[in-house]
């Protein structure tokens, strides 16, 4: 056995209304950027080898106290268990409210014929050859999304507040296969639709 140095990352694109999937390994670093400014990226994970565990909107939003996290929150899976920590964050507005944008959704808030593209969509191709099922996909991280929420408790989509070469990082606390979109939603993104940037720094480990 051997300890490897980090390895230098080199930034892969989600081209617009589009997405993917990659793994992390416990202590990775996730970097995702707006390399053009107010796009939204949808974020979504589960504990590689245990499909069952997987990020909990409702879990991070309870023990954070708060709606908007950033530098310094953890986000949880459902069971409790941390799944990444932010560790530096040059926005600070995320939502993690809302479900990821999908063709229904399209149909029923915006009365949209035929096909739209949309997160949801991405997500399922992505984890498909994961054995992930859609059913298993729930509420996303919604990278650099603006939602505002009124006394009335009423929601709003606002354009992102993200300018060029914006980024936060994320560090993974477990091993986990993740799906990253590039958001299809028009209101998300201020009416366009632009690519999302990434990349993973290896934490440095034993090695075979």
């Amino acid at each position: 056995m051997r300890a490897e140095t980090a390895v230098a990352p080199s930034l892969a694109r989600i081209a617009p209304q589009s997405g993917t999937s990659f793994k992390l390994r416990a202590g990775d670093l996730l970097r995702v950027y707006d390399p053009l400014g107010e796009q939204v990226a949808d974020l979504f994970a589960f504990k590689d080898g245990d499909p069952a565990c997987s990020l909990s909107s409702g879990r991070s939003i309870d023990y954070a106290g708060k709606i908007y996290l950033s530098t310094g929150a953890v986000l949880y899976a459902n069971d409790s268990r941390a799944m990444f920590t932010i560790v530096a964050d040059t926005v600070g507005r995320h939502d993690f409210l809302l479900t990821p944008c999908s063709q229904e959704m399209f149909e029923k808030l915006y009365h949209w014929q035929g096909h739209h593209p949309s997160c949801f969509e991405n997500l399922c191709c992505a984890f498909e050859p994961h054995g992930i099922r859609p059913q298993q996909i729930s509420t996303t991280f919604n990278i650099f999304m603006n939602v505002a929420v009124d006394a009335d408790g009423a929601v709003r989509v606002l354009p992102p507040t993200s300018r060029p070469g914006d980024c936060i990082e994320l560090r993974a606390e477990m091993d986990l296969v993740c799906g990253l979109t590039a958001c299809s939603a028009e209101q998300s993104n201020n009416g366009a639709f632009k690519p999302i940037d990434y990349s993973v720094v290896h934490a440095a480990g034993p090695s075979a």
